[in-house]
């Protein structure tokens, strides 16, 4: 069979992303000075992330939330009500930040829109997640977005029923080998991994793959070659 369509992560695959939430995460842990040294405040809050995502999902304001959870424990629940509006402060500009698109995604999306269905395939907050699509100004290039709570190999199972096709029909782009990669190569269709200089400390796995169905590429424009590559032997 070969490959009908093609879905792509959305932050930082498509998007600039991570790096404003260590932005925000460096300013956060700068406000907690007066109560933990800074490696302390940036572990405390990565715990706090992590215990929430089941409460929260992905996304800002979760973040947002977790930030507030941490100072309240760091602090021992005297944090001032100002640092409180800080905070929220921080979340407000990370969701009013505007949309950088990455270098080569708007060639690469021109180049295949007419041959193959080209799909969004992202976790997040469905309202924030949405507002960044239309905001990037490429959202007319796809036939169909997935803003999914996890991306766990049920949460592609299901996409691909909507999908009306079979695993040997999908490829996933994007820059995650836990949420982007694994899964798909798992239920067996193509993956392409793009790294990105930044990555979330709850997105990294160690681990080696050997796949003929995987490859990892430097740069979004890599994805037409290695589609060439693919069709050929297909």
């Amino acid at each position: 069979m070969s490959i009908k369509v093609i879905a792509f992560d959305a932050d930082d695959t498509l998007w600039v992303n991570e790096p404003y939430f260590r932005e925000t995460e460096n300013e956060f842990c700068l406000l907690m000075e007066n109560y933990v040294p800074q490696h302390t405040a940036a572990r405390e809050l990565l715990q706090t992330e992590i215990k929430n995502l089941a409460l929260y999902g992905y996304g800002i304001k979760g973040f947002m939330l977790s930030m507030i959870e941490t100072a309240l424990t760091v602090s021992s629940n005297t944090i001032d009500i100002t640092a409180v509006e800080k905070i929220i402060g921080y979340g407000k500009a990370l969701l009013a930040r505007p949309i950088e698109v990455l270098d080569g995604v708007e060639t690469v999306l021109d180049a295949l829109k007419d041959k193959y269905r080209l799909v969004v395939a992202t976790k997040g907050d469905l309202l924030d997640q949405e507002k960044k699509l239309k905001n990037s100004g490429i959202d007319h290039y796809f036939h169909h977005v997935e803003i999914m709570s996890d991306k766990k190999e049920s949460d592609y199972r299901k996409l691909l029923r909507h999908l009306d096709i079979q695993p040997e029909e999908f490829l996933m782009v994007g820059n995650s080998l836990k949420s982007d990669i694994l899964p798909v190569l798992n239920l067996g269709g193509y993956a392409i991994h793009i790294p990105f200089h930044t990555t979330w400390a709850h997105e990294h796995v160690d681990v080696h793959i050997e796949n003929p169905m995987f490859q990892q590429v430097e740069m979004i424009t890599d994805v037409l070659e290695e589609l060439a590559r693919i069709n050929i032997i297909g």
